[in-house]
């Protein structure tokens, strides 16, 4: 389904989309430079005093970037929130935290304005997926204190389609809602998605003949992967739409109809990518995000930790945005050196989903920097155990050079996930 008609029309040349950000980027900064004690400091030791002082968007790479070890530190110094507070407290209605999957929670706050905005990118989301308010939207998603889904499940009311939780429910529970609600597009993580197909599986119930049209997914990197999304699609029977975003940043990336990445948002979020080591500026590296319009807990100049490649743009399709070639390539955090090779997990995962027979995976990193052995275990669900683990170390060794030991194991002995999968363990720190 197309974009709708002139979705993005006040920022349909570069000049027009660099005049809006500026004057959102201006219009935050008042606020932020007057009252939000975090920023405010670290941009008057930048030079930064006045919002007039920025007169481009370029002006940023003058302010230092922000990472979430600062924002953790902060908190920790002036519990429970921090100092990444431009309103009293009391102007704040919501709070969230990170998922805790790579260390310790950060929390987020919102304004009742903050949280519209939020709300708003993932109907961009939504819409660019091609939901209507013909939709049917369930939310398979766990309503705590992790963001998740939050503003997804409201952003489908906004686009006016019928929004069902999905919360406090198994997975089979939630099979039968989907059924029973004649349900039409699915919002979960990828993991969850291929957890729901096999539950289905098990249980006899033919997902692929139900009314799902659409998936839409978050949390982690499954959506975008080759492999991972056709299994998907082949399981549900639907077209499989990868989006991007973090507690503390929002909801920054989206696909278009022609899924050849992740778009940036860039009426909401201006982008930078660098190189991971020396912070210079670079066409594959770590994704840098600036938000312009959650000015009650904003972040400028934020390492996302995602690494990215930059690809074409496509104005002709409706998008004036950066298109970032196959999305979330990984994260800069899960770069592992293996006997000299650098890779990132989802390598491995493109890998096991191309077989129809392993239902899940599993990767361990032992032994020390000199001697390093990398073991994939898999469960195989059908087939000749020896001779599909035999196929897989191929496929690897092809792939990125290295010899991996593949072992089958029993069958559901290996963890299942709701949310963000934790499929990699390096035992070497």
């Amino acid at each position: 389904m197309p974009i709708p008609t002139d979705y993005f029309s006040n920022v349909t040349t570069p000049e027009e989309l660099e005049a809006h950000q500026l004057l959102r980027l201006q219009r935050g900064l008042e606020s932020v430079l007057n009252s939000n004690t975090f920023y405010r400091e670290r941009f008057r030791a930048a030079g930064l005093t006045a919002p007039e002082d920025v007169t481009s968007t370029t002006d940023l790479s003058l302010l230092p970037f922000t990472t979430k070890g600062d924002f953790l530190a902060d908190q920790a110094e002036a519990p429970p929130y921090g100092t990444n507070l431009t309103y009293p407290l009391n102007r704040y209605t919501r709070v969230h935290q990170t998922s805790g999957t790579t260390g310790e929670p950060l929390r987020w706050l919102d304004t009742p304005e903050s949280w519209r905005w939020m709300v708003s990118c993932w109907e961009t989301v939504m819409r660019c997926a091609g939901v209507t308010s013909d939709d049917r939207v369930f939310v398979a998603f766990s309503f705590g204190p992790f963001i998740g889904f939050w503003c997804a499940f409201e952003a489908a009311g906004q686009i006016g389609s019928l929004a069902i939780p999905g919360g406090g429910m198994s997975s089979l529970q939630r099979l039968h809602a989907i059924l029973a609600s004649d349900t039409t597009v699915l919002l979960c993580t990828p993991t969850y998605a291929l957890r729901l197909a096999e539950v289905a599986k098990a249980e006899g119930i033919d997902i692929n003949a139900s009314g799902i049209r659409l998936t839409i997914h978050g949390g982690e990197p499954g959506a975008g992967i080759p492999a991972t999304r056709k299994r998907i699609e082949d399981a549900w029977g639907a077209r499989c739409f990868d989006h991007s975003g973090a507690t503390e940043v929002g909801p920054w990336g989206f696909e278009g109809p022609e899924q050849l990445g992740l778009y940036v948002d860039e009426t909401e979020f201006i982008y930078e990518i660098i190189d991971p080591v020396s912070g210079s500026p670079a066409d594959e590296g770590e994704l840098v995000i600036t938000n312009l319009g959650r000015i009650g807990m904003p972040v400028y100049r934020y390492r996302t930790r995602d690494q990215v490649r930059r690809g074409s743009r496509h104005p002709d399709n409706g998008i004036p945005f950066q298109l970032l070639e196959g999305g979330v390539i990984g994260r800069v955090d899960d770069a592992v050196t293996i006997r000299g090779v650098t890779v990132y997990p989802s390598i491995f995962e493109n890998i096991v989903r191309r077989y129809s027979e392993i239902e899940e995976f599993a990767l361990d990193v032992r032994g020390t920097a000199s001697l390093d052995e990398l073991e994939l275990r898999i469960e195989i669900a059908s087939g000749d155990s020896s001779t599909i683990a035999a196929a897989v170390e191929r496929d690897i060794r092809n792939a990125v050079g290295m010899r991996v030991a593949v072992t089958p194991v029993a069958s559901g002995s290996l963890p299942r996930f709701e949310l963000k999968a934790r499929r990699f363990t390096d035992h070497r720190t």
